[in-house]
């Protein structure tokens, strides 16, 4: 709870107890702040955030009705959001230990590993978690007012050392705008999300911006293998760190039966061996370490932490049911993952490779035959299906992930949940089915409700009823 006028320069004495942008959120003694965002004007929502009790609204100066609770007007409403928010939450961002990890892939996978090894808290695409704490989150990287209450949450639970991932997307529309960032990772980049950001130069752009929020003492730790390597060296602040085949921290000595290799510091060389298979998963395990030693962790325990670590949700997630063939479970969804993940496992000896997948509606339409392209002609069969197709049309969807290809080795099964027990009653001994692009998310996305749903529910159902059906 705080006096309005401790949170803003006014002379309104007023208790507020939460601060909200999104009306239906609203309760008694809430400050509801008015943004303008790309596709929604809040200021719409002034009358519903009222009824539900708002104790004052800020708006935009341009902003000309009457209300009936104290109104503030400021020249930038985005930008008094923050400065509420810091003042709100006593300027908690600025009493966290900030890593924030970007790139088209490996976000999830890298932050997820820097957490646990480091004993930090995690803010990313599988939630919100220290130690025993969980709970979701909306958004990769959540909006501004959520983000704030999450690291609330987390300093009240001892936190102070968070590891976020930070997507594109939020980096475009400023939900970081307020924070300063001790380390600041890239993975890779790839041509992804270009139905928001239009063209890849301004994804790399937005890509970019995290690095330009690194404190003048952090570190800027950059994937030298990356095609976009010079980009990010050029405006990244603080202290450089490299990481590839030929870099500060040096992958050699890679065996990929055994998901080991040596990573080479100058005159140091740590043997690393994990339970992650892949090379890009090494990368990933790379970029991990390096920002633990950065944070002052012992070499020989990062080493031990991480080779502790079995799996990572939804990440080249390997499912054992009692099968006698195997299940991979990713997240994989973009060109680049796709294209890595199958290459991987084509190198493995498998007698035969399924893959099940779709695409998700709303997004870039290009990708879709490169993808269905490559599949088909890299892989045993593939089955499409839907992938969260909002307002699109899943048969179309599948349509255009099948493209102008004359191959035949493909199913199309709109349905999700038919398409897995199909894959699955297809495998034999000796073969993989990848099931791709929604990891271990929870719901499907249809027009604009997330319906509950879950691949690995699915899975799991299924060999629920197979083995009843091979006992009764």
């Amino acid at each position: 709870m705080k006096k309005l006028n401790e949170l803003i320069d006014t002379k309104l004495d007023i208790d507020i107890s939460s601060i909200e942008t999104d009306s239906r959120l609203v309760k008694k003694g809430t400050l509801f702040v008015a943004v303008k965002g790309k596709f929604t004007n809040h200021e719409d929502f002034i009358d519903s955030a009222i009824e539900k009790g708002a104790s004052c609204i800020v708006v935009s100066k341009t902003y000309d009705k009457d209300v009936s609770v104290p109104i503030i007007k400021v020249d930038d409403i985005n930008e008094c959001l923050f400065s509420l928010l810091d003042n709100f939450y006593d300027n908690i961002m600025s009493r966290m230990y900030i890593v924030g990890i970007t790139g088209t892939d490996g976000k999830t996978t890298s932050a997820f590993l820097t957490a646990k090894i480091t004993d930090s808290a995690y803010i990313g695409t599988n939630g919100v978690f220290y130690k025993d704490y969980k709970s979701h989150s909306s958004n990769t990287t959540p909006e501004p007012v959520e983000l704030y209450k999450i690291f609330n949450d987390l300093c009240n639970k001892g936190a102070r050392k968070v590891i976020m991932e930070v997507s594109s997307e939020s980096l475009l529309y400023d939900r970081c705008h307020s924070m300063r960032f001790s380390i600041a990772g890239l993975t890779n980049v790839t041509e992804d999300h270009l139905n928001i950001h239009r063209t890849l130069e301004n994804y790399i752009k937005c890509k970019e911006k995290l690095f330009t929020q690194v404190k003048d003492d952090g570190v800027s730790i950059l994937n030298a293998d990356s095609k976009y390597f010079d980009n990010f060296k050029k405006i990244s602040k603080g202290k450089i760190v490299t990481y590839g085949m030929d870099a500060d921290y040096s992958i050699t000595n890679i065996n990929l039966s055994n998901n080991s290799f040596d990573l080479k510091y100058k005159d140091n060389i740590y043997s690393i061996k994990s339970q992650f298979p892949f090379i890009y998963n090494m990368y990933n395990i790379t970029l991990a370490f390096i920002i633990g030693t950065c944070m002052g962790l012992d070499s020989d325990t990062l080493v031990k932490n991480i080779s502790s670590i079995k799996s990572i949700d939804g990440r080249s997630e390997v499912l054992d049911f009692g099968q006698d063939y195997t299940i991979m479970l990713d997240y994989a969804h973009t060109l680049n993952a796709i294209k890595n993940l199958v290459n991987n496992v084509n190198t493995l000896g498998y007698k035969r490779v399924f893959v099940l997948t779709g695409a998700a509606g709303g997004r870039e339409k290009e990708k879709r035959p490169k993808i269905g392209e490559f599949l088909l002609n890299n892989t045993y069969l593939t089955i499409f299906t839907m992938d969260d197709p909002r307002y699109e049309d899943v048969s179309s969807i599948i349509d255009d992930l099948i493209g102008d290809s004359k191959k035949t080795n493909y199913l199309r099964i709109n349905d999700r949940v038919d398409a897995i027990n199909k894959g699955l009653s297809l495998c034999q001994k000796g073969d993989i089915i990848l099931i791709i692009g929604k990891g271990r998310d929870n719901y499907m996305a249809i027009d604009d409700k997330r319906i509950p749903y879950s691949d690995f529910d699915t899975i799991k159902k299924y060999f629920d009823k197979h083995t009843k059906d091979t006992y009764n």
